[in-house]
């Protein structure tokens, strides 16, 4: 891999500052809010603490090694995310994740922390998934690395891929090495007017298909697809399926939660629930309409406006295997407990891991979690 990035991105390692300022947290106990573009502040609790110390990962950024050749790319955390895509894009790549931004502040240590993927994660993988290798700012300040820059199995625990969506609790991700792909030759986006039970339906029958969908959502009484690949099979496919043209940039508008379902003047909460795959139309409490509901990942991520009871809407998704996260609160105000509480043994086990990585609960303590 080349070490001397041959491209145009603010360099400057601000490693030591940050080191510095947790050995004192540490010495002190203070405990720290890690801020990076601070764009998906809203997603988790409030961090735990009387007295609470910023830190910003804003100073340490720059692409510190890209090889097109390899599809590897290593870059610290405080780099604007809009920053990576554009020069991965300049090389006819991309984040195939597509992770969402929420703000043009965006930062790559918060797509790591949060893990938090865009459309076309069933198809091609979620962020971890891509993670190849972190550098960590673990307790009294000193820099680990985990992972590498290569695909490949490990003997041991990855702890690399354990950061991607630990919000920050259990160190500070000072860099990342992913896996990137090259954009598909040709794009087409498909809208076909049909009832949410007809799209899933559509959607398991296709699944067994060799076709080239790359995304299917069902917004507002329609499906909507995006069809990927070399453009003699997107053209064969667009004409077999049918539908009308969609605008290839809605999914941008999906990905980044400006469609009107995601209104932040209705009142009610937005529920995000995780399910397996083929799983029916549910009977979700306080989701009357079908404008509820809007079934993204071909189903498997339902967004659900409703003001029903958090276990009731839990109970759903548990019945089914999935799980339930309370996106937004009420007239989008934080919530308590925002993700599913954990099994006694699970949470054990999340309890032992943070007292081993960072016992004196530097690290955004209780973003997650109560107590941990």
């Amino acid at each position: 891999m080349n070490d001397t990035p041959s491209h145009d991105s603010i360099q400057h390692d601000a490693s030591e500052a940050l080191a510095e300022h947790i050995r004192r947290a540490d010495a002190d106990g203070t405990p720290l809010r890690i801020v990076g573009g601070d764009t998906k502040a809203f997603y988790g609790r409030n961090i735990q603490g009387n007295t609470i110390a910023a830190l910003s990962t804003r100073e340490h950024r720059g692409i510190t090694a890209y090889d097109p050749v390899e599809l590897i790319v290593s870059v610290r955390a405080g780099t604007p995310l809009r920053e990576l895509e554009d020069v991965l894009a300049a090389n006819g790549q991309m984040l195939a994740c597509e992770p969402p931004h929420f703000g043009a502040d965006a930062t790559v240590g918060g797509m790591i922390a949060t893990g938090l993927s865009g459309p076309r994660r069933p198809w091609a993988g979620s962020v971890r998934d891509f993670v190849l290798g972190t550098r960590v700012i673990m307790r009294q300040g000193s820099e680990q690395r985990f992972g590498g820059q290569v695909m490949k199995n490990v003997a041991g625990y990855d702890l690399s891929r354990l950061m991607v969506g630990a919000q920050g609790t259990l160190g500070l991700i000072t860099e990342v090495s992913m896996k990137v792909l090259p954009r598909p030759g040709a794009t087409r986006s498909l809208r076909l007017a049909m009832s949410p039970k007809d799209a899933l339906d559509k959607l398991a029958e296709w699944g067994r298909q060799p076709l080239p969908i790359t995304a299917a959502a069902w917004i507002a009484g329609a499906l909507h697809l995006r069809l990927e690949g070399g453009p003699s099979s997107v053209a064969a496919t667009a004409r077999r399926l049918g539908g009308d043209e969609l605008r290839d940039d809605a999914w941008a508008d999906l990905r980044e939660q400006r469609l009107d379902f995601f209104n932040t003047e209705d009142p009610r909460p937005i529920w995000r629930l995780s399910l397996p795959h083929h799983t029916p139309l549910l009977e979700i409490p306080g989701a009357t309409a079908e404008a509820d509901i809007l079934y993204d990942w071909a189903g498997t991520q339902r967004w659900v406006r409703s003001a029903a009871d958090d276990d009731a809407i839990r109970a759903v998704a548990g019945r089914v295997g999935g799980h339930a996260t309370c996106w937004r609160g009420a007239n989008g105000a934080p919530v308590e407990t925002p993700f599913t509480p954990l099994d006694p043994v699970i949470e054990k086990y999340h309890r032992n891991l943070k007292t081993q990585l960072d016992p004196q609960g530097v690290f955004n303590p209780g973003r997650l979690y109560a107590a941990f």
